[in-house]
């Protein structure tokens, strides 16, 4: 049986990527959480 997730990184950078999250003011504030918190990884 296949699994649910069969990864795709093109689907996943346009879903998750950093400039979908630049796009909109909710994407841009976990962006911003993110920066604060000090992440390595800000997005995708």
């Amino acid at each position: 049986m296949k699994r649910t997730y069969q990864a795709s990184k093109t689907r996943r950078a346009r879903t998750h990527g950093f400039l979908v999250r630049m796009k909109s003011r909710g994407g841009r504030a976990v962006i911003a959480a993110r920066r604060a918190k000090g992440r390595k990884r800000l997005a995708v």
